[in-house]
């Protein structure tokens, strides 16, 4: 029922947390394509040993070419009507999948969008500046949560944290393709761009154009958890500041034919937002 792909590359530490969570779902009917994107650690056989003890793990060892390269591997292995990806860093909520896809169907959506649990980043972030080691999760255990259903969601997408729209708790914030459940055959055409940062913006922005009905689940399923050596912190600000033009570059393409609602509404949501980055990157040369 739901296809789940884990880009991994050297995160031996925080590896069996990330597939823990996967195997602590109260939804049972998944795959997980763990993509070994060239590990020099332990990482590559730490995703065998899971795969040993439980079939619905799969992994696929690759040479070394970024997140982007092995979410696009991982997509064409993918079997699930619903897809998740998920940060191997990074873990999810027992109850993720079975909310999702309980909406899914429910609301017949081509898209669940959550949020990510700001509470325990915070935590993460200042554990890490003290040296106290991770913090503990706390799961809340959800009957019927509230949502909302939408067939327009560029009324409540947006990259602000504070967004001017008319209803910010239900707000669709941000483009990481981790806070979302899709419909597989909605986007596993769509390429991440290779060799970028910021390479959920631009994939994103494609996905926007082609959900017809979303629904919001504002409820925080995803814990992101702030890694002091992640790749964007350890990125150099050149390579910061050429990632956002390709973005951009790319994003607009996108749009140039879009119709003309959903490019206004993109550009000042989504694009607007990405070239004021830019331009303060650019100014801290």
């Amino acid at each position: 029922m739901i296809s789940v792909i884990v880009p991994i590359y050297n995160v031996e530490r925080y590896l069996r947390r990330a597939l823990d969570s996967i195997l602590s779902q109260t939804h049972k009917d998944w795959e997980a394509i763990l993509v070994d994107d060239g590990s020099t650690d332990n990482s590559g056989q730490i995703a065998e040993e899971y795969a040993k003890n439980d079939c619905r793990f799969k992994v696929i060892h690759k040479p070394n070419g970024g997140p982007s390269d092995a979410r696009n591997v991982g997509m064409e292995h993918i079997s699930g009507e619903f897809l998740l990806f998920l940060d191997s860093d990074d873990f999810i909520h027992p109850q993720l999948m079975e909310l999702c896809q309980k909406a899914m169907e429910h609301d017949n959506s081509d898209l669940v969008t959550f949020t990510y649990n700001r509470t325990y980043r915070a935590c993460g972030i200042l554990r890490n500046l003290l040296h106290l080691g991770d913090p503990t999760p706390h799961y809340k255990h959800y009957e019927q949560p509230p949502y909302l259903v939408t067939d327009n969601i560029y009324d409540y997408a947006t990259e602000y944290s504070h967004p001017k729209i008319a209803n910010k708790h239900w707000a669709v914030k941000h483009c990481q393709a981790c806070f979302r459940m899709y419909r597989s055959n909605l986007v596993k055409d769509i390429r991440f761009i290779v060799g970028i940062f910021y390479e959920d913006f631009p994939w994103w922005s494609e996905v926007l154009l082609r959900v017809r009905r979303c629904t919001i689940l504002n409820l925080p399923l995803y814990f992101y958890y702030p890694a002091p050596k992640s790749r964007v912190f350890s990125a150099s600000q050149m390579h910061r500041i050429e990632s956002l033009r390709k973005g951009i570059e790319a994003g607009k393409k996108i749009y140039v034919n879009a119709p003309e609602a959903k490019r206004l509404a993109w550009e000042r949501n989504f694009l607007k937002p990405f070239e004021e980055k830019l331009r303060k990157k650019e100014g801290s040369k």
